[in-house]
């Protein structure tokens, strides 16, 4: 993607279902769980980079020993300093008096990260500063082993403020307003209410240490998710560790974030992506599988697993910009949709170009983009086949022209590189747009001075500044006759509120795009008429999306072809047009991710509808705010 954007994030949970000892003996190290957290962490590095964290439960140990264990970070590298930071702990342990690596009740008395439960995660942050304090795991703690809560998530809510009220409505004061903490604190006042319902029934028949114990193992997890969840309005896959042994994860009622699972006699393993199980566990695919969306897993203190409802099943509404752009392509699904995506947009590229492949050169733009590109070119092939068959059979061609026909292949060449080294963030205000025009390089000479046409194709286009500032003055520098910029996700029209860093309406050229033929057309009004709609249904829960309202003013290659006069630069001399894919498209190709809210203004939850609206209300009063 020309123009990154930020997602927030990757989780990764790794629970053993037998003894340490076990992995020891069988395994010849104690490093066996935290040895593949590292592996699948770092396959999921694409998913935060802005903080990672870790935590660790050992089950069992003795009273005075520590049993929790965490570390986090926001520096660079964050995945390899924390685990090099675990890595020196086991060192300072051969220091140790007694020191024995292969038995694992000492290592679980004198070290930390020496537990069964184990919790990844990376945050790419959505707002506000990145500070360790924003890192994920979270932990609640209580001298109550069994009122301890762990918790790392993908997800955002929008109904923030509501969640905070109800909280006040339990009685709680709490210390910030954010969904993470909001979250967590719901879930911790159920967890214990349940501690308390367990110790009131047995508190008058048993010792309290006998009431521990069988808090612990009655404690219903499923009671406790229900009662928590019920008024969260997001998408979100959450993974909580309790200070006993038992953890949890839950995915949200739509399916919106991703969540999967392998699970054998040995491991129960939840991770954002399929690629990290697979490269950490070697198993294969059809093995893992995707926690139903509306469920949680809950994994019991003795290693015991369920899988159960905790809400309501909605329509699927898993995020397609997984699969566009956010999880690794090399999953094979995900490696398959994305080569689709391109091959749909064949007849869109040769109705640009006036189907003259011999002067056409294609290419795309690192790195991200490289999969939809090679399914571009698969169509383009097919398409050649096709009419080199009817050209043989309905032509008569000589045997020449057979040979030149059978022979052309279509032209490729790199022509954009991206100099990594150049970074956009160091520069002030006044000469950042000079650094952004210089981070992408290209190929000089191959091109045809005024006969070529290039097509380059990006996975998606959501603010055009990149294209304008960099990519298309870098482009027109060749010379040719034409460039057509090809996206092989749809237009970008509304916010996410789901967990996606694209909060801010006005930032989408698509948005800017409809405001300007508003403009044109004499019908600005509009602007104002839709405002006053928001305006009107502010403190409803059902809300329509009013700015729907105004993108339907216009056809999409309406749209298009103005998106193609804004990134225009004003002295470029090539023609220009840019394409989009169409949602119909998008669905062809990723037929399980259907979530397109992004696209289409179709949320899958109330909150989402009220945070377009807001997104909208704030644009027209001039506040520079989140919407959620």
């Amino acid at each position: 993607m020309s123009e990154p954007i930020k997602h927030e994030c990757g989780i990764a949970h790794i629970r053993l279902r037998k003894p340490l000892q076990y992995y020891i003996d069988k395994y010849g190290t104690h490093k066996y769980a935290v040895s593949k957290l590292y592996m699948m962490m770092q396959k999921q590095s694409n998913r935060g980079q802005d903080g990672v964290g870790v935590a660790n439960i050992k089950i069992g140990v003795s009273p005075g020993k520590r049993y929790i264990s965490r570390y986090r970070t926001i520096n660079s590298n964050p995945v390899d300093e924390i685990f090099s930071k675990i890595a020196r702990k086991y060192t300072k342990a051969r220091k140790k008096e007694g020191y024995d690596p292969n038995d694992a009740d000492w290592l679980k008395n004198n070290i930390g990260f020496s537990g069964e439960s184990w919790l990844g995660h990376l945050r790419y942050g959505t707002h506000g500063k990145n500070s360790i304090e924003s890192c994920h795991p979270f932990l609640r703690q209580n001298n109550w082993r069994s009122r301890n809560l762990v918790m790392a998530g993908n997800f955002n809510m929008t109904n923030v403020d509501e969640l905070f009220d109800v909280l006040i409505g339990l009685g709680q004061h709490p210390k910030e307003k954010t969904d993470t903490v909001t979250v967590m604190e719901k879930i911790g006042h159920f967890l214990d209410e349940e501690n308390q319902r367990i110790f009131d029934k047995y508190k008058n028949k048993l010792e309290n240490s006998e009431v521990t114990e069988k808090i612990e193992t009655e404690m219903d997890i499923q009671r406790i998710l229900k009662r928590s969840f019920k008024d969260f309005d997001g998408g979100y896959a959450l993974v909580g560790l309790l200070g006993h042994g038992a953890s949890f994860v839950v995915r949200d009622p739509n399916g919106i974030r991703p969540a999967f699972k392998y699970i054998d006699d040995e491991v129960v393993v939840v991770a954002s992506e399929k690629q990290a199980i697979k490269a950490a566990f070697n198993v294969n695919y059809d093995k893992i599988s995707e926690i139903e969306r509306g469920h949680a897993l809950i994994i019991q203190r003795d290693g015991d697993y369920s899988e159960v409802p905790i809400l309501k099943q909605k329509e699927l509404a898993a995020c397609s910009f997984e699969r566009i752009y956010f999880s690794r392509g090399n999953d094979p699904e995900i490696y398959q949709e994305r080569k689709m995506l391109g091959k749909l947009l064949v007849p869109q590229i040769l109705k640009a170009i006036n189907f003259d492949l011999k002067n056409t050169v294609f290419s795309y733009i690192p790195n991200s983009a490289e999969v939809s590109f090679l399914g571009m070119m698969q169509g383009l092939d097919e398409y050649l086949t096709r009419k080199q068959k009817e050209v043989i059979i309905d032509g008569k061609p000589s045997l020449e022209d057979i040979d030149n026909l059978l022979s052309f292949r279509p032209r490729v060449e790199k022509l954009v590189i991206k100099d990594a080294k150049l970074r956009t963030f160091i520069a002030d205000d006044n000469s950042r747009d000079d650094l952004v025009a210089n981070v992408y390089d290209t190929t000089y000479e191959v091109i045809r001075k005024g006969i070529d046409t290039l097509v380059v194709i990006d996975d998606s286009i959501v603010r055009g500044t990149t294209l304008e500032k960099s990519i298309l003055k870098m482009l027109d520098r060749l010379e040719p006759k034409k460039i057509v910029v090809v996206s092989s996700a749809p237009q970008i029209r509304y916010p996410d509120c789901y967990g996606i860093d694209m909060s801010k309406i006005k930032e989408f050229v698509a948005f800017r795009a409809m405001q300007a033929m508003l403009k044109e057309r004499l019908i600005e009004n509009k602007m104002d008429e839709a405002y006053h709609k928001v305006l009107a249904n502010i403190d409803s829960n059902k809300q329509p999306n009013f700015v729907q309202e105004l993108y339907d003013q216009f056809t999409d290659d309406e749209l298009s072809n103005k998106i193609t006069d804004i990134v225009r630069p004003s002295d470029l001399k090539a023609e220009l047009e840019v394409i989009y894919q169409t949602v119909d498209n998008l669905h062809k190709a990723c037929p399980n991710n259907l979530g397109d809210w992004y696209f289409t203004g179709n949320y899958p939850t109330p909150g989402g509808m009220r945070v377009v609206n807001k997104a909208f209300m704030n644009f027209m009063e001039g506040k520079e705010v989140r919407a959620y």
